[in-house]
């Protein structure tokens, strides 16, 4: 039987599937200042709702990966059209996501 899932952990889905989609849809319109911003608003809300203490080093490892293809990808295709700007979403939206889980780690280790 599936388990049912906390208003958390759908708010915190949610928040994953809007931002992937803003990431991508927003790097094929014209870059606005505030689309930044909610990205990275999702970012926290990812990272505050949806990661469980199992998953934390799975996340980690796979934001860490983001993180750096992320940056790595716009840099040298960035004159590829649209993938710069794709990229840079993505990173607005997974970087603040990584560091909040990885605060969260730090601050579960230093508890115990």
């Amino acid at each position: 039987m599936a388990k049912k899932k906390s208003g958390k952990a759908k708010l915190g889905r949610w928040a994953f599937l809007a931002g992937v989609l803003l990431a991508l849809i927003f790097g094929f319109i014209t870059a606005y200042a505030w689309v930044a911003w909610v990205l990275v608003v999702l970012g926290l809300v990812i990272g505050l709702l949806n990661i469980e203490e199992k998953e934390v080093s799975a996340f980690l490892m796979a934001g860490t990966v983001l993180a750096l293809m992320g940056y790595l990808g716009g840099q040298s295709l960035g004159s590829v059209m649209y993938l710069s700007t794709i990229f840079n979403n993505l990173l607005a939206l997974f970087v603040p996501a990584t560091i909040v889980v990885a605060l969260k780690s730090v601050f579960a280790l230093a508890k115990d």
